[in-house]
C-alpha cells in the first residue's frame, strides 16, 4: 500500500509518500494544474500500479484536486484540519511539508478510523451545488431586504405602505426599479401605472393604481431632499438584484424538483406526469414525503445526504454529520452534554434545523414532542435540535428500508414504545 499526504493550497501542493515498511520515503511541491497533478499521479502510480492501494489524506472534501485523485482511482480520506494540528508537537507550529507529513502517516495507520471518501454522483452533484447556492442566496435576500427597508423607511414611506407585509414582492420591486424615490412615483400618472401593472402581468391594474395613490396620500413625517436624492441610486440597485436572487432561486427550485423526482412537475397539482427513474435523485420521493419537507428543503437535505446512505453504518453516524447528536463529556467528577458538535456539515446541519422548525405545523407528534421539550425547560433551539435529531434517526430507517414516511406508522410504533396506547 502507498499512502499519500498533501498540504492543499490554491497555488501550490507539498506532497508525501510513504510506504508502511519505511514510512514516509520523499516529499515534494507540485503546481496546482493539469501538469502538476498528472506529476502526481504518475508517480504515485509508480510505486503502487494498484489505484485501489493508494491511500490519500488530504484537509479538504471538495475541489477539483479531490475530483481528480477520484477519478484516478486512488482512496481519499478527507480529514479535519484539527486532527492534523493536534499531531504537530507542543509547539503546533504550522508548516505545509510537516501537515503533508502527517497526512501521510495518517494514510498509512489503517488502525485510524478514518472514512474513505464516497463522492457524489452527478444528480447528487448538482443537487448539493444548487442546494448550497440557494441558501447562499437566501441569505442575500434577507441583508438586502433589511437594508432596503432601512432605506424606505428614512426616504420612501409610501413604498412601506404599498408593500405592507411583503417587501420581496416582484411588483413591488419592480416598481421601485422604475421610481427608485417617492416625488418621482408621485409625479407618475395613472395611466402609466395602469400600464405598469398591465406589463407587469398584475392581475387588477386598476385597483394596482388606486393602492398606489392610497399609499401616496398616507400622511408621513418629511423627508430630506439630499437624503431622498442620495439614496435613489442605491434604491434601484437593491431592487435589480433582489429581483436577479428571486429569478434565479425560481428557476433553481424547479431544477431541485426535476432532479428528485426524475422529471418537470406540470398541472394544478404539481405532480411529474412521466418521471425518468433514471434521471431522479435516489429516494427523493421519500424526501419529499416527511413532513416540513418542500423542495427546497428536501433538495438541500438530500444533497449533503448523497446518493449512497450506506456510508453511515448507524442514524448515530448520520446525526454527528449533521451536527445534531449531543456529545456528552465525562471526567473525574464532571458530567456535561455539550450542545452539537463543532465539525459537522453545516450546511445539512442549518437544513435540518429549518426542517423540524417547519414540522411543527405538519406533524402531531413533532408538535407534541417540542411541546414536552420545552416544557422540562429546554431552549427553543434546544428542542428544534432534539427534533432535528429524531427526524434524521426516522429519515435514516425510511432510506435503508425504502419506504416513504407515513405518519400513522410512525405514531404507532412510537406509542408502542413509551408504552401507551395509540
Amino acid at each position: 500500500m502507498l499512502g499519500i499526504g498533501i498540504d492543499w493550497a490554491e497555488e501550490f501542493h507539498d506532497v508525501a509518500f510513504g510506504t508502511v515498511e519505511k514510512g514516509v520515503i520523499e516529499q515534494f511541491r507540485i503546481e496546482h494544474g493539469p501538469s502538476g497533478v498528472a506529476t502526481l499521479i504518475e508517480r504515485a502510480l509508480r510505486l503502487e500500479p494498484d489505484p485501489a492501494e493508494i491511500r490519500v489524506v488530504l484537509e479538504t472534501r471538495h475541489g477539483l484536486l479531490v475530483e481528480a485523485l477520484i477519478d484516478a482511482g486512488f482512496a481519499v480520506v478527507p480529514v479535519n484540519p484539527d486532527l492534523v494540528a493536534r499531531r504537530r508537537g507542543p509547539a503546533r507550529k504550522k508548516d505545509d511539508a510537516e501537515d503533508a507529513r502527517i497526512c501521510c502517516l495518517l494514510a498509512l495507520d489503517r488502525h485510524a478510523m478514518l472514512k474513505t471518501l464516497i463522492p457524489h454522483g452527478d444528480i447528487g452533484g448538482e443537487l448539493r451545488a444548487i442546494g448550497r447556492d440557494d441558501e447562499r442566496a437566501a441569505r442575500d435576500q434577507r441583508r438586502l431586504l433589511n437594508r432596503l427597508r432601512a432605506d424606505l423607511q428614512t426616504t420612501y414611506p409610501a413604498a412601506l405602505t404599498l408593500a405592507g407585509s411583503d417587501l420581496g414582492a416582484p411588483t413591488v420591486l419592480r416598481l421601485l426599479e422604475r421610481w427608485p424615490s417617492q416625488p418621482e412615483l408621485a409625479e407618475a400618472s395613472r395611466e402609466d401605472l395602469v400600464a405598469f401593472a398591465r406589463a407587469g402581468r398584475h392581475g387588477w391594474p386598476d385597483r394596482f393604481a388606486d393602492q398606489v395613490e392610497h399609499a401616496l396620500a398616507v400622511p408621513g413625517l418629511p423627508t430630506r431632499d439630499y437624503l431622498v436624492r442620495a439614496k435613489a441610486a442605491g434604491i434601484r440597485l437593491a431592487a435589480v438584484q433582489l429581483l436577479a436572487l428571486h429569478d434565479a432561486r425560481r428557476g433553481w427550485e424547479k431544477r431541485m424538483a426535476e432532479l428528485l423526482l426524475g422529471g418537470p412537475r406540470s398541472g394544478r397539482d404539481h405532480t411529474v406526469k412521466e418521471p425518468d427513474p433514471g434521471k431522479a435523485f435516489p429516494g427523493g420521493d421519500i424526501y419529499l414525503s416527511f413532513p416540513g419537507l418542500g423542495d427546497r428543503l428536501a433538495a438541500r437535505v438530500a444533497g449533503e445526504i448523497g446518493e449512497h446512505i450506506a456510508q453511515f453504518d448507524t442514524p448515530n453516524a448520520q446525526q454527528c454529520y449533521a451536527g445534531r447528536a449531543p456529545v456528552t463529556r465525562r471526567s473525574g467528577k464532571n458530567d456535561f452534554v455539550v450542545a452539537r458538535r463543532l465539525a459537522h456539515n453545516r450546511y445539512l446541519g442549518d437544513a435540518v434545523h429549518q426542517w423540524a422548525f417547519c414540522s411543527l405545523t405538519r406533524s402531531g407528534w413533532a408538535r407534541e414532542f417540542y411541546d414536552t421539550k420545552i416544557t422540562t425547560g429546554k431552549s427553543h433551539h434546544a428542542a428544534i435540535r432534539a427534533l432535528g435529531n429524531r427526524w434524521l434517526e426516522i429519515l435514516w430507517h425510511c432510506l435503508t428500508k425504502g419506504v416513504a414516511y407515513d405518519e400513522n406508522i410512525h405514531v404507532t410504533n412510537r406509542n408502542r414504545a413509551l408504552g401507551r396506547a395509540a
